[in-house]
């Protein structure tokens, strides 16, 4: 399993969060991350993918959960192939998957109210945002 690890930033999760670095923002990511991978597992999509995770961005948006409305964070989905990472490619997952992952990530990860998919080859972009 070590093996197949994607590679993991050495700043660790602070470069998957733009702006400020809290306890608050860094739980919500790692929580965040944590469904993401695991539903890119379940699905048997990990090995295909150069790197798969979640990047918390620095605004909150409106949101309407049961009978009130809510001011939370976005979750945006980055997965990417590649064979160097020189340059990458946006990884097409199933739309199921993706799915899948961003009602997992509204229900289950507090503070979290959107999910977004980052369709962003590498160049123009880069795999991560920080």
């Amino acid at each position: 399993e070590i093996v197949w690890r994607q590679p993991f930033p050495g700043p660790g999760l602070g470069v998957r969060i733009v702006g400020e670095v809290t306890r608050e923002r860094a739980e919500i990511l790692r929580n965040a991350d944590h469904v993401v991978v695991e539903e890119i597992k379940k699905a048997g999509l990990y090995r295909e993918l150069w790197q798969s995770f979640a990047v918390l961005p620095a605004v909150r948006t409106v949101g309407v959960m049961g009978d009130g409305r809510t001011y939370a964070y976005p979750i945006i989905i980055r997965a990417v192939t590649s064979d160097d990472a020189m340059t990458a490619d946006w990884a097409r997952l199933p739309y199921d998957v993706i799915e899948s992952i961003a009602n997992r990530l509204i229900r289950e990860v507090d503070g979290v109210n959107r999910v977004a998919l980052d369709v962003t080859s590498k160049p123009p972009g880069t795999i991560e945002w920080e």
